[in-house]
This record gives structure tokens, sequence and C-alpha cells, in this order.
């Protein structure tokens, strides 16, 4: 019989790989990944303001993650400033004045394990309550804009031509990634989220033969990661996070094997 910490933390791990899915899917199609590794980045320096003001952890994160992907997003419309390089600048930048931050904090016990690589066995039902329902948040947010987001990843000046706005679009995004962010910090931490998103969405690319299906899908392989890594972590005492992402690995692995491609949904 399995325990309710167990049933929680798959619960948990559901809800987040049902969100990271089509979110992971626009960050591949838009080759954005180390765009969430820098907001995932930011999450630890969230983290640090929620100590120090005492407030809510994950609002704090997403405050965070949206004021900095804000400020890539104007940022990298400047002609004189490389995309990577401010990338990297503002991610590492973010994970030091974090990790600076939480150690003047003396008074307060943090794990620095749990934040970097997620805690996903101690989720509570508050938890539950904030991953769902933030969930159905960002999902409502992107099925809003997908049409429009989706032209504006195909072509941008297309989009423009038909009336949509690339610019503020692509803002809308990644506010809601900055929210995804912060919905998922607790279950693969500040250093695995961008895996989860990734993995599977990559996988899913060559398993789907449009972009609704492959979002779809790679939400389907997300459970699937979930549940492995979940029950490989409780057979063989494994870190949880971790073994969600290697798990992952070897699902996006399996989809590389000849005659399981179907098309390339981009």
């Amino acid at each position: 019989m399995l325990d309710d910490f167990f049933i929680r933390a798959l619960l948990a791990g559901i809800g987040i790989a049902l969100v990271a899915g089509p979110f992971g899917c626009f960050i591949v199609w838009r080759r954005m990944a180390y765009f969430g590794d820098t907001l995932s980045h930011a999450g630890l320096l969230g983290v640090a303001l929620a100590l120090a003001l005492e407030i809510n952890v994950m609002l704090a994160v997403f405050a965070v993650s949206g004021l900095l992907a804000v400020l890539l997003v104007l940022l990298s419309r400047r002609p004189s400033l490389s995309r990577d390089a401010l990338l990297g600048l503002l991610a590492h930048s973010a994970l030091a004045i974090g990790l600076v931050g939480l150690s003047f904090m003396a008074w307060v016990r943090v794990d620095l394990l749990a934040l970097l690589f997620g805690d996903i066995l101690a989720v509570t039902r508050m938890d539950l309550a904030m991953i769902y329902g933030g969930g159905v948040a960002v999902l409502a947010g992107l099925g809003w804009i997908w049409h429009r987001l989706f032209a504006a990843t195909v072509s941008p000046e297309l989009a423009a031509a038909e009336g949509a706005n690339p610019d503020r679009m692509e803002l809308v995004f990644v506010l809601l990634m900055a929210a995804v962010i912060a919905i998922a910090m607790k279950i693969v931490g500040v250093l695995l989220i961008t895996a989860l998103l990734i993995m599977p969405s990559a996988g899913a690319r060559r398993l789907s033969g449009g972009p609704e299906q492959m979002a779809l899908i790679s939400s389907l392989l997300g459970c699937a990661a979930v549940i492995g890594g979940l029950y490989a972590s409780r057979i063989w005492d494994t870190p949880s996070g971790p073994s969600i992402v290697v798990a992952a690995l070897l699902i996006f692995l399996a989809s590389l094997l000849p005659g399981l491609r179907i098309s390339r949904a981009d």
C-alpha cells in the first residue's frame, strides 16, 4: 500500500508534467532553453527574498522570475547586447545573489539541496492546491494566446501582418513561464526545472504530427517520467527530483529509436 506522502508526490509531479508539456513545446520551437534556465536560476533569489520578507515563497519566485523575464525581453531588443551573453550574465548573477543572500540568514535553516534539486516527497495538500490551481490558470492563459503565439513563433512578420503583436505575445509567454517556474520549483528544484520542460517536449517532437498533438504527447511523456522516476526512487532509494529527470532522459532516448519517428511538429 502506498504512503500518503508518495501519493501526494505522484499527484504533484503529474500536475507539473501536465503544465510543463505545452510550455516545453514552445521552448523547443522558439529555441529558448537557456531562457528557461535563466528564469529557474532567478527562482533562488525569489526564495531568499521570501525568507527575508516572510512572504509566500511561490509568489516571491514568480515576482522575481517575472521581473527578470520582462527585463530580458526588453534588453534583448537592444542590438548592442548579445542575447546569449545577457542570459548568461543574468542567470548566474541571480543564482549567486540568491545564494549569498541565503548565507546571511543565519536564523533560517535552508535545505539548499532541496532548493536546487527539489523535494517532491515533502509536498503538502496546500502545495497540491497551488499546483493544480496555478496550473489551470497558466494553461488557460497559454490557451488564450496559443494560435497567435504559434503564428509568431513560425513567422513574426506574418503574425504581425495578420494583426497579432509578436512582442506582446512573447511578453505574455515569458510571464506565464515565470509562473510555471514558481509552481514547479518545489517539485524538481532550480537546476532541474528546465530539463523537465525540455526533455518530454524534445521526445514528443519526433512522435507527433502537429503542434497540438505534440503538446499532448509531451504532457503524457512528462507524466510517465514522473511516475517512473518516483517509483525508481522508491525502489533504489535515489533522490526523487534527479530520478524523474533521468527517467525523462531515458524516455527521450527511447524516442530516438528507429521507426518511432512520425514527423516534426514545427
